[in-house]
C-alpha cells in the first residue's frame, strides 16, 4: 500500500468517527419527521475541505450514516449516506481553490444538505413536517459553516497540512 494510499485510507476513518462521534454527542429529535438535528456537519464540511471531494465526501457520509444507525434512526442512514456525501464532495470539491473558496464551499455544501433533507422529508412525510424541521437544518448548516471555517483556519494558522 502506497504512502499517499495509507494516508488516505487513515484520513477516512478518522474523519467518519470524528464525524459519527459529532453528530451523536448532541441530538435534537424533530418528532414529526422522526429525525434530529446535530453538530455532525461541522464536522462533514472540515474534513472535505481537509481532505478533498472524494475521501472527505465519503467519510462525511459514512460517518452520519453510521450515527443514524447506532443513535437509533437506521431507516435514515441510507438517505443520510448520500446526502452528506453529497454535501462533503461539494464542500471539498469548490474549498480547493481555498481563500474565499473554502467560505463558498462550506455554503454551497450546506445548502445541498438542507434541500437534500428537505426533499427527502417531504416525499416521506409531506411538506408541512418539512418545513417543521427546515429551520432546525437551517440552524445546523449555518452553525457548521461557521465552526468547520474557524477550527479550519485555525489548524492553518498551527502550520498543519492535510492535503
Amino acid at each position: 500500500m502506497s504512502k499517499d494510499t495509507s494516508r488516505k485510507t487513515a484520513g477516512l476513518a478518522v474523519g467518519a468517527a470524528a464525524v459519527a462521534v459529532a453528530t451523536l454527542m448532541i441530538r435534537v429529535p424533530v418528532p414529526q419527521t422522526r429525525g434530529y438535528i446535530n453538530l455532525g456537519d461541522t464536522m462533514v464540511l472540515l474534513f472535505a475541505v481537509l481532505l478533498g471531494p472524494v475521501v472527505g465526501g465519503a467519510a462525511g457520509g459514512i460517518g452520519s450514516a453510521l450515527a443514524d444507525v447506532i443513535g437509533g434512526y437506521p431507516h435514515w442512514a441510507p438517505w443520510t449516506l448520500i446526502i452528506k456525501g453529497i454535501e462533503g464532495a461539494i464542500a471539498g470539491q469548490i474549498a480547493k481553490k481555498k481563500s474565499f473558496f473554502l467560505i463558498i464551499g462550506t455554503c454551497l455544501g450546506a445548502v445541498e444538505m438542507v434541500l437534500g433533507y428537505f426533499l427527502v422529508e417531504s416525499y416521506l412525510y409531506g411538506v408541512g413536517a418539512a418545513l417543521v424541521e427546515l429551520p432546525g437544518n437551517v440552524v445546523q448548516a449555518i452553525s457548521g459553516i461557521v465552526f468547520s471555517n474557524l477550527v479550519y483556519v485555525a489548524l492553518s494558522k498551527l502550520g498543519l497540512s492535510f492535503s
